[in-house]
C-alpha cells in the first residue's frame, strides 16, 4: 500500500505556484455539459476526483480531452442520463451534476454519493429545490430519479447556505422558464467562480457571492474559455506549513481576499503575514501562539477545510488553543492521528482545546480524510524525526503531486510504493 514518507525538521523556504481550486473546477466541468460546443478550461488541478469527474462526463457521452492544466469539453454528443453507481461512490461531487443534466435533457438518475466521511452531509437540500423548479424526484433501491418537462423559475429558501445546493440549484435554474430567485445562498468564492463561467456560456446568473441569487433561464448555453480560481485551501495548507516550520515563502497565483479570516488567525499567532495583488509572504521565526478561538463558520468565516491543519500547527503553539467546529460533527478523526505524533488534544463534543507542545515527533499514521491527510503532512514536516502516512488517496483528491510541490520548497518528503520508493 502506498504512502508518504517525510524526513521533519526542515524548514520550509522559497516560491510557489499555487494551482487551480478543485472545488471551483468540479462545478465547472458538471455545468459543461449544458452547453452545445466547446469549452476549454485552463487551470485544472491533475488530481483523483478530476480524473472521477472526467470519466462522469466520458461516459456521458462528452468529449473530454486532457492537456495538462487544460481540459477540452464538448457536451454537444451528450446521451447519457446516468451517473455510474462506482463513480458516484468515489466522489461526493459528482451530485453537482444532477441539476445540470436534469435541464439539458430532463432526467436524470445517480445513487448516493460517496467521498470523505466527516458528518452528515444529507442532499435533501438539493432535492428539495429542485422540486421547487418542478423536478418530479422518485427514490428506490439506493438510486435518485428526477424528470421533468420543463422547470419553472421559482423563490427557493435554503434551510442553511449549502455550497453544493446552492451550485446544483443555480445551475438548474439557468435553463428554467422564468427567474429563480435563491435565498440564504452560500458565498463561498467558488460559487462565485461557477457563475462566472456559466455567465461567459450565455446565462444570466446575479449575485453569486450573496445571500440572494437571481437566475433568468435562458434557452441554450455555448462553448467558451475560462481560467478557474486558484485553490484557496491549498493556500491556506502551504502557510500553514511554512509557519509551522518556522519558514519563508512566497505563494504566487492566489486571491488574498479569499483568505481573509485565515490570515488573520496567522497574524494573531505572531506570523508575519503580507498580501499583494496575486502573492502571499509569509515569514515565521518562532513557536506560535496560541489561539483564543476559532470557530468554523460559512464563508467569509474561517473554513472547515482548512481547521485540521489549523490544529495541526497550533499543537506547536505556546499556550492552549480552542477550535470549535461548526460545521461537520465528524471532522475530528485527525485528532487521534497527532496524539500519535505527540500532541496534546482534548475534544468535548464539537470543541478541541489544543495544548501546545514544544515540538512532535514522526509517527506511522493514517489519513481519515482529505483534510485531515494535509494536517499530517504538516505536521510530519515539523515534527522531528520520521513520519509515514497511510490512506494516501485521501490526500491525493485535493493536492496535486504534494511531494514535488513541498520538495520545492526544501522539505524532504517522498512516496514509498509495495517494491520501491518513487
Amino acid at each position: 500500500m502506498e504512502r508518504i514518507a517525510i524526513e521533519g525538521g526542515h524548514r520550509l523556504q522559497g516560491s510557489v505556484r499555487v494551482h487551480g481550486a478543485k472545488n471551483a473546477a468540479l462545478p465547472i466541468l458538471a455545468a459543461s455539459v449544458m452547453a452545445h460546443g466547446e469549452s476549454i478550461i485552463e487551470d485544472v488541478p491533475d488530481l483523483q476526483d478530476i480524473r472521477v469527474m472526467v470519466a462522469i462526463l466520458r461516459h456521458l457521452g462528452c468529449n473530454v480531452h486532457h492537456d495538462g492544466s487544460r481540459l477540452r469539453v464538448d457536451a454537444s454528443g451528450l446521451s447519457g442520463t446516468e451517473v455510474p453507481e462506482y463513480l458516484m461512490r468515489q466522489m461526493r461531487s459528482s451530485i453537482f451534476l444532477m441539476g445540470p443534466i436534469l435541464a439539458r435533457s430532463g432526467q436524470v438518475r445517480i445513487s448516493l454519493p460517496g467521498g470523505c466521511t466527516i458528518g452528515s452531509r444529507p442532499i435533501d437540500l438539493h432535492l428539495r429545490g429542485l422540486q421547487a423548479l418542478g423536478a418530479r424526484i422518485e427514490e428506490k433501491h439506493g438510486y435518485i430519479l428526477c424528470t421533468a418537462n420543463r422547470l419553472r423559475g421559482t423563490n427557493i429558501y435554503l434551510d442553511l447556505p449549502s455550497v453544493g445546493a446552492t451550485e446544483n440549484l443555480i445551475m438548474a435554474a439557468v435553463f428554467a422558464d422564468g427567474v429563480t430567485t435563491l435565498h440564504n445562498a452560500a458565498r463561498e468564492p467558488e460559487i462565485v467562480d461557477l457563475a462566472n463561467y456559466l455567465n461567459a456560456m450565455g446565462a444570466k446568473v446575479h449575485g453569486a457571492g450573496e445571500a440572494k441569487v437571481v437566475i433568468e433561464g435562458v434557452h441554450r448555453l455555448r462553448g467558451t474559455n475560462y481560467t478557474v480560481i486558484p485553490d484557496r485551501i491549498v493556500t491556506g495548507t502551504l502557510l500553514l506549513a511554512a509557519a509551522a516550520t518556522r519558514g519563508e515563502v512566497e505563494l504566487t497565483n492566489v486571491q488574498p481576499d479569499h483568505l481573509g479570516a485565515v490570515i488573520s488567525k496567522l497574524q494573531e499567532s505572531g506570523v508575519d503575514v503580507r498580501a499583494g495583488q496575486n502573492t502571499i509572504y509569509l515569514r515565521a521565526d518562532g513557536r506560535p501562539q496560541r489561539i483564543e478561538r476559532i470557530n468554523t463558520a460559512y464563508y467569509p468565516g474561517f473554513p472547515t477545510d482548512l481547521q485540521s491543519p489549523f490544529m495541526a500547527y497550533l499543537s506547536l503553539a505556546n499556550g492552549t488553543s480552542v477550535v470549535t467546529e461548526s460545521i461537520f460533527e465528524g471532522r475530528f478523526q485527525h485528532v487521534s492521528e497527532l496524539a500519535r505524533m505527540g500532541a496534546k488534544i482534548k475534544v468535548d463534543m464539537r470543541t478541541a482545546f489544543i495544548e501546545g507542545v514544544p515540538e512532535l515527533t514522526g509517527a506511522h499514521v493514517e489519513a481519515t480524510d482529505l483534510r485531515a491527510g494535509a494536517a499530517l503532512i504538516l505536521a510530519g514536516l515539523a515534527a522531528n524525526g520520521r513520519t509515514s502516512i497511510g490512506n494516501v488517496h485521501h490526500i491525493d483528491r485535493g493536492y496535486e503531486k504534494v511531494e514535488e510541490v513541498f520538495g520545492s520548497l526544501g522539505a524532504k518528503i517522498w512516496r514509498e510504493r509495495p517494491g520501491g520508493i518513487s
